[in-house]
């Protein structure tokens, strides 16, 4: 059996209703969870970027790439592992201000995790951490062993490739060229 790794697969399409749905249920019918999900405007006017993560195989994830891209709304879909992508997630921490404050080594886990001090109030400290889940989750952990965590939420990953073009606009280049050719 081929071992699991976690893929990154990035769609293009139109904002179009009830794409997401379409989506996610190519993942659910090849039983894949999904790890994350973010959905944004691309770099391409008009045309938005789904970013999933999922662990598979090389295999399954080609399938569900194809299914994915014979979707009449999409314009392209592709996938890609991390030695491909420049990723980050983003985290927020909500702790107690008191045990904050009473907490003499915050400072160093704010430096060593680069983190910083998103809102403060009299009540809770909301914390914000950019990075790689590993990271993310190390502040957690550490977190919530010293001192407790109210609230805790982590986003989706959102990536780009090392590519020095977005992938779509080397693909719509080339339709370009296809049709000029036939007129």
């Amino acid at each position: 059996m081929e071992q699991k790794t976690l893929y990154t697969v990035t769609i293009f399409s139109e904002n179009t209703v009830g794409l997401l749905n379409q989506v996610t249920i190519i993942f659910t019918r090849r039983r894949l969870n999904i790890e994350t999900l973010s959905v944004s405007p691309s770099a391409i006017e008009g045309i938005h970027k789904f970013t999933i993560t999922a662990f598979t195989d090389a295999a399954t994830i080609e399938k569900v790439v194809k299914q994915i891209d014979k979707r009449v709304d999409i314009l392209k879909a592709y996938y890609n592992t991390n030695d491909d992508l420049v990723w980050q997630e983003i985290a927020l921490y909500k702790i107690s201000t008191p045990k904050f404050l009473a907490m003499g080594s915050i400072e160093d886990i704010i430096r060593r995790y680069n983190a910083h001090i998103l809102d403060m109030t009299e009540v809770w400290v909301v914390l914000e951490k950019t990075g790689h889940y590993e990271d993310t989750q190390a502040m957690f952990k550490e977190l919530s062993e010293k001192i407790g965590v109210l609230q805790f939420i982590r986003s989706g990953r959102v990536a780009i490739t090392k590519s020095n073009v977005e992938r779509l606009s080397d693909m719509l280049a080339e339709r370009d060229k296809k049709i000029n050719r036939e007129n």
